[in-house]
Order: structure tokens, then C-alpha cells, then sequence
């Protein structure tokens, strides 16, 4: 294999921008790799016949990508996981390669394409720590004789977990409020423990150099794209072009009634009443989020007592303490209540005149949920 230069791995976290990340280097493929000599390989085969349809072309494809295409690396990361006797594939990766051939693939891209810089971008790589440790071991062989970088962005553990649990309506999720006992399950995962998520990337990797980032000085730099490239040790050739905006979220406001729509609603249904909570203009008329209380006082004085030694170790691995100078605003309630915001904003959705209504399903869940059902 020829030596490569650099390979910078973004680990994630889930919900800090990972989307918009992957769909800026994927639409960017051709001039990384002609004007910057930055390789963001494919793994299959239609990742693959999209780029040799770049090149042929001589230029980048600036229409909808296909999750492969996009996101190749998760793609692998799941694959690798289901490997080593994780957690299932998810229903959305076909029929994916073995490992070893996508190892090979990355492999002869780099013999093919010389490249100066190999970045991998996967969000799922946070779960790692979780599933196999032994996974970061695995993921550096890959890279024989090479120098490394990783990158990881963390939110304040109170704003992720309400944030991550607006994406579990995605996959269906219908069993109780965050609040409480809820809340409490998160402790053990990934999703609270950063210190389990990051401990095995050092071991890993201790020649390598660590990017670890708070999401809010990730926003005040524009995002996940510029803070990237800002951060990481290679110069990005000028002229890529943005990434849109990713991966929508409802309002806070609208979690309970998403949460009865996927108990009461056929998934196809919940998937586009989902949809329309996230697009509807009375979106912008809800509680906002910073006021909505979706943990509860005493869920919220727990997880900070169990997150005081985590902060620490993310503090010492960061060289950066306190890592979040606002930790202590994590164990104060938000002003207003989730069933207060969750009432108001039904109150709001009844009052759409009859072409802005959802579907009807949907439409019939709100008048029962009106009617107090």
C-alpha cells in the first residue's frame, strides 16, 4: 500500500452535524481528491460507480446522493459491529460487503489514487466503546505506516439526550417521556458516558492527534463543515461546494404527540406526520426548545452527579477544564413543562386551516388527543 500522509477520523458524536459533514465530502469527492489529494473512500459497489461516474464526467454530481453514496462509512462501522457480535445490521444497510472487502476497497483506492490525506466520517464509530472496544484496533490496521487524527464534537449531556431522543421517533420510538426513570437508562451508553466512548480511541491511538470539540464552539464557527475544516491538520483545496442543511429535528414541543403517533399510527403514517412536524410553519410559533423541560428537576440532579467524572476525564483527554463552561446551567429546569408545551402546540396544530392539515390519520390522532384520549 502506499504510504499515506494523514488519516483523519470524525468519530462523531450522534446529532452534532455528522450529516451535513459526510454530505459535504461526498459531494465534494472528484476535486478533494484531484485538487486536494484528500481521499473520502467509497466501500461498495454504489459508492463506487458513483465516483467512476465523476471522474468520466470530470466533475462533482451536485444532485441527491444515495445514502451509500453519502455515507459510506457507516456503511462499514455497521458492518464491523454486526462483525463482531454487536448490535444487529439496521434495516436501511443492504446487503453490504464483508469487512475485509471493504477494507481492501479503501485499500486499492489508496494504491490507485496516491492520496496525501484519507478521511473516514462516521458517526457511528462513537459506539465503539460500547459495542467492541477492540473495533479501534481493528480500524487502524486498516492503515499500515500511517499518522492520525481523530476528531470528535460533544454536546452538555442534558441538551444531546433531549436532542438524541427526538431522533429515536425516527426508528419508531413510543415508550414514555425522557423524563425520570428514562432519562436514568442513558447512564451506561454511549450517549452519557463519553468517557466509555473515548477511552478506547486513546488506547488505540496514542500517537495520534485529538480534536475533541464542544458542540456550541463548533456553532459559533458556522457548523460542523467549517469547524472541520478549520481543525483538522490538511488544507482543503477552495471551491467545494456547502452542504445543505441535514437532518431536520421536531420541536421539543411536538415530542409527546410524536410519541402517541408512533404508538397509534401505522409506521408509514408516523414517518409522514414526522415529517410534517418538522416542515409545518407553526413549527417556528411553539415553545422553544431552551424553554421546554423534557428530563425533569430530579432526572436532571441525577445526571449531573453521575456526569461530574466524566467531565473530568473529558477535561484531562481535551486539556481543557472545565470542557463545558456552562455545566453547571445542566442542572437547571427549563421553565416550562413538557405537557404545558406539548398542550400548546396541539392547540396550535388544530387551528391549521384544512389545506395545511396533515393526513388524515394524523389529523384524527390530534382531535383524540384534543379530546383528552
Amino acid at each position: 500500500m502506499a504510504k499515506i500522509m494523514k488519516v483523519i477520523i470524525y468519530i462523531g458524536h450522534h446529532k452534532v452535524g455528522s450529516t451535513a459533514l459526510q454530505t459535504y465530502l461526498s459531494r465534494n469527492w472528484l476535486k478533494l481528491i484531484r485538487d486536494g489529494g484528500i481521499l473520502y473512500p467509497m466501500v461498495e459497489f454504489e459508492g463506487m460507480a458513483n465516483c467512476l461516474a465523476r471522474a468520466m464526467a470530470g466533475k462533482d454530481d451536485d444532485g441527491d446522493l444515495t445514502l451509500n453514496e453519502r455515507e459510506p462509512h457507516n456503511t462499514l462501522v455497521f458492518k464491523m459491529i454486526a462483525e463482531a457480535g454487536g448490535f444487529k445490521l439496521p434495516a436501511f444497510i443492504d446487503r453490504p460487503p464483508a469487512v475485509f472487502q471493504m477494507a481492501r476497497a479503501i485499500r486499492e483506492q489508496i494504491d490507485n489514487l496516491s492520496p496525501r490525506a484519507v478521511v473516514l466520517c462516521s458517526e457511528v464509530m462513537s459506539n465503539f466503546g460500547h459495542e467492541s472496544p477492540a473495533l479501534t484496533q481493528q480500524l487502524r490496521s486498516f492503515f499500515p505506516g500511517a499518522s492520525f487524527e481523530i476528531y470528535l464534537t460533544l454536546r452538555r449531556p442534558d441538551e444531546y439526550l433531549a436532542s438524541w431522543h427526538g431522533q429515536r421517533f425516527r426508528f419508531g420510538y413510543r415508550w414514555g417521556r425522557l423524563e425520570g426513570e428514562v432519562a436514568k437508562k442513558y447512564i451506561h451508553t454511549v450517549h452519557f458516558d463519553y468517557q466509555t466512548l473515548l477511552q478506547p480511541w486513546t488506547e488505540a491511538f496514542p500517537d495520534a492527534v485529538f480534536h475533541i470539540r464542544n458542540y456550541s464552539d463548533v456553532l459559533a464557527v458556522g457548523g460542523s463543515c467549517e469547524d472541520f475544516v478549520q481543525q483538522v491538520g490538511i488544507d482543503f483545496p477552495s471551491g467545494l461546494v456547502p452542504a445543505p442543511r441535514a437532518n431536520k429535528s421536531i420541536p421539543y414541543a411536538f415530542y409527546d404527540i410524536m410519541r402517541r403517533a408512533n404508538q397509534e399510527l401505522d409506521r408509514p403514517d408516523a414517518e409522514r406526520f414526522m415529517h410534517f412536524l418538522e416542515s409545518t410553519n407553526i413549527a417556528k410559533e411553539v415553545h422553544k426548545n431552551a424553554e421546554v423541560e423534557v428530563l425533569g428537576q430530579g432526572a436532571r440532579t441525577f445526571l449531573a452527579d453521575a456526569f461530574e467524572p466524566i467531565h473530568s476525564y473529558v477535561g484531562q483527554v481535551a486539556n481543557r477544564s472545565p470542557f463545558f463552561p456552562d455545566i453547571d446551567e445542566m442542572r437547571i429546569a427549563h421553565p416550562v413543562p413538557e405537557e404545558v408545551a406539548s398542550r400548546a402546540a396541539l392547540e396550535l396544530l388544530l387551528e391549521l386551516p384544512e389545506r395545511a392539515r396533515p393526513q388524515p390519520p394524523a389529523w384524527e390522532l390530534l382531535r383524540k388527543l384534543a379530546a383528552g384520549h
